[in-house]
């Protein structure tokens, strides 16, 4: 399926390979075009429709001001359908086809890793909202959601303070909890915790029969040791997973659960009242009292004609990267990818919670963190979060192998150079 928010008809340069002709065409068209790259059906589709929704209100307002460089912007949506290759086809087909300055889009970390070759190969621009495992800094990726010592690690940490010293990871079986999990390992193992207070367990997406899983939850924490979850479980099996916790009587007081992929979007859909006191780490929530924050929600109920949409972390996260790309291509004066890559760097925008966003050589951007606990109506009150801002790390400092990486796409020109070897390993690690 292909939407166009306006239809114009094919512009064929001749001559051009699809790498050299993108920027050429994106300047020489009536429009410049944007991808939208969220599944709208599929197992993802609860939390990614409502990204495409945001990127044709953050683009509608472009055009309100004007558009960029005295042009209008055309958003392209595609629906890769929570199928990871059709991710590479749809990404391929944006850059080739409809030949667009940049892409917003993917959630889970293996539709990243889909897309990231189409991205190198035709040197396209990929601009990425979603928390994610980190052990990548690619040139054509702009990463603006939260690395893992901006979401992770501070969660672990708040929750030591609290007491917790057994830990259940649970994931869903995929490259950003298991990564993300094996960090954790790591950092908990650091810290002095033994490995039988450490229960790891993945499931397929979609999954939803937690009833042995949340049993077996239950006995873990009944040795007398506060226990804590930490749930990295993505998409619609969520739903089931929260109703079983429910269902079976674990509170928050027993067995907190702290998660990294769940927000006011997939809060919406079931009865929050049994989660009351359960925890999600993020960068942002609906709840946080700050004027551009009332802005954003005011101006998305009216875009959505529906004031009971909520908003969530990863739509702040495309609202930051929407407006860097544009002082990015405005200060450029073009969207010739590599001038907008080398503009990008250093670039600050406002995010919603009263800080500012800044892009990093390391292409990951500067967050605050924060822990919120879920509330009856499904929103969460912030019960802690960082004295200011968090630069995003591209490398983990607690996996062998990664402590010695650094990425640097402006002094070093190198997503991961070895520090102890002196050697960039190419494109990504």
């Amino acid at each position: 399926m292909r939407l166009s928010k306006l239809i114009k008809p094919a512009l064929l340069a001749t001559g051009l390979t699809a790498g050299l002709g993108l920027s050429a065409w994106a300047q020489a068209a009536d429009t410049i075009k944007v991808g939208i790259l969220h599944s709208l059906s599929g197992t993802m589709a609860i939390s990614e429709t409502t990204l495409k929704d945001t990127m044709l209100m953050l683009i509608a307002e472009q055009n309100k001001k004007g558009g960029l460089l005295g042009k209008q912007i055309e958003a392209v949506v595609v629906d890769p359908a929570s199928n990871w290759p059709l991710f590479a086809e749809k990404a391929r087909e944006l850059l080739t086809k409809d030949k667009v300055a940049a892409v917003f889009g993917c959630w889970t970390s293996v539709s990243r890793k889909s897309v990231l070759p189409v991205f190198e190969e035709l040197n396209g621009l990929l601009f990425y909202p979603v928390q994610y495992e980190g052990e990548e800094s690619s040139k054509n990726v702009f990463y603006t959601g939260a690395a893992p010592n901006q979401q992770a690690i501070p969660a672990v940490d708040y929750l030591m303070d609290q007491g917790v010293q057994r830990w259940v990871l649970a994931g869903t079986d995929y490259v950003y909890p298991r990564t993300t999990n094996k960090i954790l390992e790591a950092y908990l193992k650091g810290k002095g915790v033994a490995q039988e207070d450490i229960l790891i367990n993945y499931t397929p997406f979609g999954h939803s029969d937690w009833q042995s899983i949340v049993a077996d939850i239950k006995k873990f924490g009944s040795a007398g040791k506060k226990t804590a979850v930490v749930s990295t479980i993505n998409g619609d099996a969520n739903v089931p997973f929260y109703k079983e916790l429910g269902n079976q009587g674990v509170s928050a007081e027993d067995i907190p659960v702290v998660a990294f992929s769940v927000g006011e979007e997939e809060l919406s859909g079931i009865d929050t009242k049994p989660l009351v006191g359960h925890l999600a780490a993020w960068n942002y929530f609906m709840s946080v009292d700050a004027p551009a924050n009332a802005a954003f929600i005011e101006q998305w109920h009216e875009f959505t004609k529906n004031p009971k949409r909520v908003t969530n972390d990863p739509m702040e996260a495309h609202f930051i990267g929407f407006n860097l790309w544009v002082k990015a291509v405005e200060k450029a004066g073009t969207t010739d990818p590599d001038k907008v890559i080398d503009a990008m760097i250093g670039l600050e925008t406002p995010n919603l919670t009263g800080g500012v966003a800044k892009m990093l050589p390391n292409h990951h951007i500067t967050k605050p963190v924060l822990i919120g606990e879920i509330q009856g109506d499904g929103q969460f009150s912030v019960v802690w979060e960082t004295e200011g801002l968090v630069p995003g790390d591209a490398w983990s400092d607690f996996l062998e192998g990664s402590r010695d990486i650094e990425a640097d796409w402006v002094t070093l020109k190198c997503g991961n150079y070895n520090t102890k070897t002196k050697t960039c390993s190419g494109q990504n690690f």
